[in-house]
């Protein structure tokens, strides 16, 4: 689905972007070769980005005494 029709940008697109370690959308889009137009998409690609940093793995840590 599209996510931003200013600069024609899927949702599959700024979820790559992510997964590639963009943590904003202006980051996102950067790394799409965009940048934000109208700005109306950015809540939404926001979500999708944090929905995919929680997917992901958490490190595990090691205490030390």
């Amino acid at each position: 689905m599209i996510l931003c029709v200013c600069n024609a940008i899927t949702e599959d697109e700024l979820r790559e972007a992510a997964a590639s370690g963009a943590p904003t959308p202006e980051l996102a889009f950067q790394k799409l070769g965009h940048e934000p137009q109208c700005g109306s998409c950015l809540c939404y690609a926001q979500e999708l980005i944090d929905e995919h940093r929680r997917q992901l793995p958490r490190p595990k840590l090691r205490i030390i005494a």
